[in-house]
């Protein structure tokens, strides 16, 4: 089995279903209310150990009920939660509201999330043994530079996912082999994508491109689904385009394998990653 480490948040993420998004000062009436484990860092690493990788996830819960949630949704999922911190204090939460075209806005408040400010000398050798390395920007970027830092020192594959989109440092975008964008990320940082060996840009239902920087591209589409929301979509195709690139997958494979899992994230409401053989079955 490949393995995937992920360092990153876990959220607890409270969702509200609505016929339409609130503007700026307004109050809609929704429809339904659910408390469901997320956060980008816990999702990815969800998604990949349901995609077929041996997955072990870093980060930082608090010591209340949603943290215990936390912990047990990650190892019902068969993520190593060796590495997971209980902190005190509340674990991190997310506000999500989805409206009736499964588009969604979401306020993240950090909570243990922002504790993970150093990682120890075992987060490193877990980090080392790993094929790939997969970060985000919900945890604080030093921390990230300092995984991304020790993975390239062990020729452990450095996959960020740059987002919630932030200013990057250059120590780590010098370590970054594969960076991970929507078009709005893609937008917001102009030069930098450059930088990096290999970029995929999502493309929500039209699938993902990737880019080389050697001028070489792909597009890839995604398989057409009825979703329902849109909710760690990008999670779930981060956690299986990881595995797939730990698995040595050609470049358009490990694509179509992301795309299938993004898609079929959406036809269950909050941050629901396939599991492999569904992913399987959809490529067929």
């Amino acid at each position: 089995m490949s393995r995937v480490v992920v360092v990153g948040s876990a959220n607890m993420d409270l969702v509200v279903t609505a016929e339409a998004l609130p503007a700026p000062g307004e109050t809609v009436l929704g429809d339904s209310f659910a408390t469901i484990p997320g956060g980008k860092g816990a999702n990815q690493a969800v998604a990949a150990a349901k995609a077929g990788g041996r997955c072990a996830f870093v980060g930082a819960v608090g010591q209340d009920v949603f943290g215990k949630a936390l912990r047990d949704h990650l190892i019902d999922a068969g993520v190593d939660v060796a590495r997971l911190r209980t902190v005190p204090g509340p674990s991190g939460v997310a506000l999500i509201a989805v409206d009736a075209n499964a588009e969604n806005l979401i306020v993240v408040a950090p909570g243990a999330n922002a504790t993970l400010t150093r990682l120890d000398v075992q987060d490193r050798m877990v980090i080392e043994a790993a094929d790939v390395l997969l970060c985000q920007l919900e945890i604080p970027l030093p921390t990230v530079a300092q995984a991304a830092t020790a993975a390239r020192s062990a020729g452990t594959i450095v996959m960020l996912n740059a987002a919630p989109a932030r200013p990057l440092p250059p120590e780590l975008l010098a370590a970054v082999d594969v960076l991970i964008v929507n078009e709005h990320e893609a937008a917001s940082m102009p030069g930098i994508l450059e930088t990096v060996p290999h970029v995929v840009m999502t493309l929500g239902a039209r699938g993902a491109a990737y880019y080389s920087r050697t001028g070489a591209g792909i597009t890839v589409p995604a398989p057409r689904v009825p979703a329902v929301d849109t909710t760690g979509a990008g999670d779930a195709f981060a956690g299986a385009l990881a595995v797939a690139w730990a698995e040595g997958r050609k470049i358009v494979q490990a694509l179509h394998r992301a795309c299938a899992a993004g898609a079929l994230s959406t036809m269950k409401r909050g941050a629901s990653p396939p599991t492999r053989e569904e992913i399987e079955a959809a490529i067929r």
